[in-house]
């Protein structure tokens, strides 16, 4: 009952500001930007002109609830790859610790993903009950809505070889230089010569890789 009363206020605020830019600027402008703000985050509703005047601006809060669901999928989808890219070099160090890397990092993918899907949930239902038009708009600042750029992500992927790759220490040619600048400098413990070899052969480290050795 409260959504419906909210889509309803929206579209009385709107209606007026959109009949009049149809009635002065019609042959002009096709579709217009309605702002929309939850007090957090603020984002920009393109709308068709001609067909949210003729809805009697329903049209606007469908808009919203369209545009809003989109604009937190795709914020939330950009931080999850952000994160991907963190756990591909953080299994990594399964390998010292006799894990399987492609294991682990299914494990935790699914784990962050569902943590993406619960939070995309939790701030769609928030803004869509507390997002609103700013009550300061005015009239005369609503303007033409021009096509905004997509994120493209089809060339986002991580493949089995280039993880397990990884995993063993190498670096994929086309990663190469990100990797360079956002791994971090590992500081391995020292091995003492009187301490058993980490190749498992059970001999001293001097008596094994460590021969000739100070």
């Amino acid at each position: 009952e409260f959504y419906k009363r909210k889509s309803e206020a929206i579209a009385q605020q709107a209606f007026p500001v959109l009949k009049d830019v149809l009635n002065t600027r019609g042959s002009q402008v096709e579709q217009i930007v309605v702002p929309f703000t939850d007090g957090v985050h603020g984002i920009q509703v393109a709308v068709q002109l001609k067909k949210a005047v003729e809805s009697k601006g329903q049209e606007v809060f469908k808009a919203f609830e369209k545009n809003v669901t989109l604009y937190l999928i795709d914020d939330a989808w950009k931080e999850h790859l952000r994160e991907m890219d963190e756990l591909k070099q953080s299994v990594q160090n399964a390998v010292y610790e006799q894990k399987d890397p492609l294991l682990v990092y299914k494990f935790e993918a699914f784990e962050l993903f569902r943590q993406m899907l619960a939070t995309v949930n939790k701030e769609l239902v928030s803004f869509l009950f507390r997002g609103g038009i700013p009550v300061q708009q005015q009239p005369d600042e609503i303007r033409e809505a021009k096509p905004q750029p997509r994120t493209d992500f089809k060339n986002v992927k991580t493949s089995k070889a280039e993880l397990v790759h990884e995993g063993a220490g190498g670096v994929p040619v086309d990663d190469t230089r990100e990797l360079q600048r956002s791994t971090p400098v590992r500081v391995e413990q020292k091995i003492g010569r009187n301490d058993p070899c980490p190749c498992g052969s059970g001999k001293k480290y001097k008596n094994c890789h460590g021969v000739g050795m100070a």
